[in-house]
C-alpha cells in the first residue's frame, strides 16, 4: 500500500472507535434520564441526517482542500459535540453536531484511498478500510459497554468522580483528539480538480445530476442499490440486537453491547477473506451473500439460546463483510470513473445515509407501535432477501447484454 495508508487507516479507526463508544454512553445517558426506549434508534438518526442534507457540498468541500487537513477539523468538530454533551446540550441535538463533524470527514477519506490506491488494489484497500471500521465497532460498543458498566462505575467513583457518566465521555474525548492528532500527519496526495461554483443552488444542481449519473451507470447503480440495502438495514439491526438481546437473553446494555461486537469479529473475518479473493473485476460473484444474509436474521430472531445465537451471529458478520467489501470498492471505482473522488463518495454517503434515515424511522415507529423485535427482524431479513434477488436478476440482464464489461481486467 502506498505511502501514509496505515496512517489513515490508523485514523480512521480512532474517529470511529470513539463513534461507537459514544453511541452507547448516549443510549445509557437517555436511560439515566427516564427516556423511552424508542429515542434510542433517534441518535443515529439524529447523527445521519447531515450525512443527508450535507451531501450536495460534502463532496466539493472534499475535493477542494487537502483532504487529510479536512479530516483533522472534523474530528475537532466532532469533540466539539462532545463537549457540548457534557455541558448539557441536549443528546439528541449533541449527536447532530458529531454527525455533522462524520458527514463531511467520509469523503475525504475515501476520497484519499481512491486517490492513492489503483483499482487493482482498491478491493484489497477497502478490505482494510471495513476491517479497520468493523474493529472499531467492535472495540468501540466494547469499550462503550466498559464504561457504563457497574465496575467502571465503582472504579469512576473511587476516584471521587461524582459523575461517571462524565468521566467516561472524558475518555472518549481523548479517543477523538488521537484521531485528529493522526490525521495530521497525513501525506497530501497532490490530485487536485477544477473548482466549480459555490452557490449552494449550483451544487444542489450539480449533485442531483451526479446523483443520476451514478445511479444509472450499469454497474455504479448495481452497487449503490446493494450498498445502500445493506447500510440501512444493517443501522436498523445494530439497535434491534440490543433489543432482542434485552428481549431473548434478558441482557443488560453493557451485555448486549458485547453481541454487536460478535458481529463486528463475523464482518472483520469477511472482509478479510474477500480482500485477499476476490478482485474488482469479479465483485458482482458475492451478490448471493445478499440472500443468505437477509435469511440468517429470522434465523437469529427466533433463538433464544446463547449457544446458538453466537455463532448465528459470527457467521451472519462474516456474511455482511463478504457482500459489503467488494460491492463497495465497486462502486468507489466506478464512481471515481464517473465523478470525482470527493464527489462520488458524497452521492454514495447520501444514498447509504437516506436508506439509514427510513430503516431507523421506520424502526422507532414500529417500537412504539410495541410491535415485537422478533416481527421486526423477520420483516427485515425477508426485505433484504427479496431485495438482493431482484438485483441478482437484473444484474444477469445486464451481464447477458454486455453492458457490465467496464470492469479492468484481473
Amino acid at each position: 500500500m502506498p505511502s501514509g495508508f496505515h496512517r489513515l487507516i490508523a485514523a480512521q479507526f480512532f474517529s470511529a472507535l470513539a463513534d461507537n463508544a459514544l453511541l452507547i454512553l448516549a443510549i445509557a445517558l437517555l436511560h439515566a434520564q427516564g427516556q423511552p426506549l424508542w429515542w434510542a434508534p433517534l441518535l443515529k438518526f439524529c447523527f445521519t441526517l447531515a450525512y443527508v442534507l450535507l451531501a450536495p457540498f460534502a463532496g466539493p468541500l472534499a475535493d477542494a482542500m487537502p483532504k487529510a487537513r479536512l479530516m483533522a477539523w472534523m474530528n475537532g468538530l466532532k469533540a466539539i459535540g462532545l463537549l457540548a454533551l457534557l455541558a448539557g446540550l441536549h443528546p439528541l441535538a449533541a449527536f447532530a453536531v458529531v454527525g455533522t463533524g462524520a458527514a463531511l470527514y467520509a469523503p475525504a477519506k475515501y476520497g484519499l484511498v481512491t486517490e492513492v490506491v489503483g483499482p487493482d488494489r482498491l478491493v484489497a484497500a477497502n478490505g482494510w478500510i471495513e476491517v479497520a471500521a468493523v474493529v472499531a465497532v467492535l472495540l468501540g460498543t466494547l469499550v462503550g459497554g466498559l464504561l457504563v458498566s457497574d465496575s467502571a462505575e465503582a472504579l469512576f467513583m473511587a476516584w471521587a468522580v461524582t459523575e461517571p457518566l462524565d468521566a467516561a465521555m472524558a475518555v472518549v474525548l481523548g479517543l477523538y483528539g488521537v484521531a485528529a492528532l493522526l490525521n495530521t500527519g497525513l501525506p497530501d496526495s497532490g490530485a487536485r480538480y477544477p473548482q466549480g461554483s459555490t452557490q449552494p443552488q449550483v451544487l444542489v444542481r450539480d449533485f442531483a445530476h451526479a446523483n443520476r449519473r451514478l445511479w444509472a451507470d450499469p454497474l455504479g447503480g448495481l452497487s449503490l442499490a446493494v450498498t445502500t440495502l445493506f447500510w440501512g438495514v444493517g443501522a436498523m439491526m445494530q439497535f434491534a440486537v440490543l433489543r432482542w438481546a434485552d428481549a431473548a437473553l434478558g441482557f443488560d446494555l453493557s451485555e448486549a453491547s458485547y453481541l454487536q461486537a460478535v458481529v463486528a469479529v463475523g464482518v472483520v473475518a469477511g472482509a478479510a477473506l474477500v480482500g485477499r479473493w476476490v478482485g474488482l473485476h469479479k465483485a458482482v460473484v458475492v451478490l448471493p451473500a445478499g440472500v443468505a444474509l437477509g435469511l440468517m436474521l429470522p434465523a437469529l430472531a427466533s433463538t433464544q439460546s446463547l449457544g446458538l445465537a453466537v455463532p448465528l451471529l459470527v457467521l451472519t458478520g462474516v456474511v455482511g463483510g463478504v457482500l459489503v467489501v467488494p460491492m463497495n470498492a465497486l462502486l468507489q471505482h466506478r464512481g471515481h470513473v464517473l465523478l470525482t473522488a470527493g464527489r462520488s463518495i458524497a452521492v454514495q454517503n447520501f444514498n447509504e445515509n437516506l436508506s439509514i434515515l427510513v430503516m431507523l424511522g421506520g424502526y422507532a415507529a414500529l417500537l412504539a407501535l410495541d410491535l415485537s423485535i422478533v416481527a421486526v427482524m423477520w420483516l427485515a431479513g425477508l426485505a433484504i432477501a427479496t431485495l438482493v434477488g431482484l438485483l441478482i436478476v437484473r444484474e444477469r440482464r445486464l451481464a447477458r447484454s454486455n453492458a457490465l464489461a467496464v470492469l479492468p481486467a484481473e
